[in-house]
């Protein structure tokens, strides 16, 4: 504890950088997947290649990826930019099979209710489609704001500031506090943020706080929200 309160400069500063780093992907995941969910629905030859290259790009180990991108895209070893681009594939990789499987299992009927309420294709989407769709987008992007957070420790091998820079300054010199701060500060930052996430489905998903509807009823409920 003494270490904490003499160092909540430094713990600060690595949490603000955590963030930094973690809070774009997250958000990436979620705007890219829908559409690639979509998409991976309504062009069949695509599903299997999106939702199996998904699956398999989960398996690259993270620290070689790190290594490896900025060959690539002609960045530095070091560049924050690399960590981001590389979190952002690993959640699509989770969160794309989510969103094309919560896609597909709308039911059919509040489509219907829909088509019958004269809602064009890009209307329906957003406003039928993506809503009932949601409760199961929020469950994957949970496990990909998680995920992220805790990823994004690896980079700290690399030299980029983060919460993981406590484990490798802690294991070098041999201060066991400083490593059991960063493993306690990154989880109380997984938790706070997957405890937003929950609150914003409450305030964007009102309905599924609700006991079972009829499925026209949640058609319209989230058509009108």
């Amino acid at each position: 504890m003494n270490w904490v309160l003499a160092n909540l400069d430094v713990v600060g500063r690595h949490t603000v950088s955590h963030l930094v780093l973690a809070l774009p992907p997250i958000v990436l995941s979620l705007l890219l997947a829908v559409p690639l969910g979509w998409l991976a629905n309504r062009v069949r030859w695509l599903r299997t290649p999106l939702l199996t290259g998904a699956g398999l790009f989960y398996a690259i180990p993270s620290l070689p990826l790190f290594v490896v991108l900025p060959v690539v895209i002609g960045t530095g070893i070091r560049d924050p930019l690399n960590i981001i681009i590389a979190l952002t594939l690993y959640g699509l990789a989770l969160l794309v099979p989510v969103a094309a499987d919560a896609l597909r299992q709308v039911d059919p009927r509040a489509l219907d209710a829909a088509d019958a309420m004269g809602y064009p294709a890009v209307r329906r989407f957003l406003a039928v489609d993506l809503p009932l769709a949601g409760p199961a987008l929020l469950a994957g992007l949970r496990v990909v704001a998680v995920s992220t957070v805790s990823l994004v420790t690896v980079g700290a091998v690399l030299g980029i500031p983060s919460l993981g820079m406590l484990f490798t300054d802690g294991f070098q010199r041999g201060i066991i506090a400083s490593v059991l701060t960063g493993i306690v500060a990154t989880v109380v930052l997984a938790l706070v943020l997957d405890a937003l996430l929950v609150l914003g489905g409450r305030v964007l998903l009102p309905w599924t706080r609700r006991g079972p509807r009829p499925v026209a009823d949640l058609a319209t409920k989230a058509a009108g929200a």
